[in-house]
């Protein structure tokens, strides 16, 4: 038996799960809703105040599905009630960034300042010029922004500049050594 797999789900005050007949699972929270289709093979049980997820069989296929579609689930429920959130941390001199309205402009030694549009669900937050924070209800959405900003300008070995997540440790090479000899 799935270990993650068979942990009930606790289903706090406020929130409503509804699961269609064809595997649409919608939770419904105080921070928004949200909707994924699940597989069709698990079976998900509501009980008082929890949810379980049986699974049909002790097929290869079956015992992975178990895991993930429990985790789903629990990060669905989550995200309605607590959110998710992503910190990255600018280095490098004169490597910063600025909110223009909604959306977020980085500059990291490029010619021009990179603007980075919030797509919908996710919002960004600048408390210094050198922090992000990337905030929503999808776990999945939170981490993929906050991976793309990371890409615009990835930490490099030699100084470590670049943005990385705020408790990342980027590994540092020795730079080239000095030539020696006549």
């Amino acid at each position: 038996m799935s270990r993650i797999g068979k942990q009930p789900i606790e289903i706090p005050g406020g929130v409503d799960v509804t699961i269609d007949e064809d595997s649409v699972v919608t939770v419904k929270g105080p921070r928004g809703t949200l909707s994924q289709r699940l597989s069709p093979e698990m079976r998900i049980v509501r009980e008082e105040g929890v949810i379980r997820i049986e699974r049909p069989s002790d097929e290869s296929m079956h015992r992975s599905l178990h895991g993930l579609t429990r985790t789903l689930l629990a990060n669905m429920v989550e995200g309605v009630t607590k959110g998710y959130e992503k910190r990255l941390a600018i280095v490098g001199v004169g490597y910063r960034c600025a909110m223009k309205g909604t959306d977020l402009e980085i500059q990291v030694g490029y010619s021009h300042p990179v603007v980075v549009t919030a797509p919908e669900g996710i919002e960004f937050e600048a408390p210094t010029a050198t922090s992000i924070v990337v905030r929503g209800n999808d776990k999945q959405r939170v981490g993929e922004v906050a991976a793309n900003i990371r890409k615009i300008r990835k930490p490099e070995p030699y100084k470590g500049k670049g943005i990385r997540y705020e408790n990342e440790y980027v590994r540092k090479k020795a730079g080239k050594a000095a030539k020696g000899g006549a």
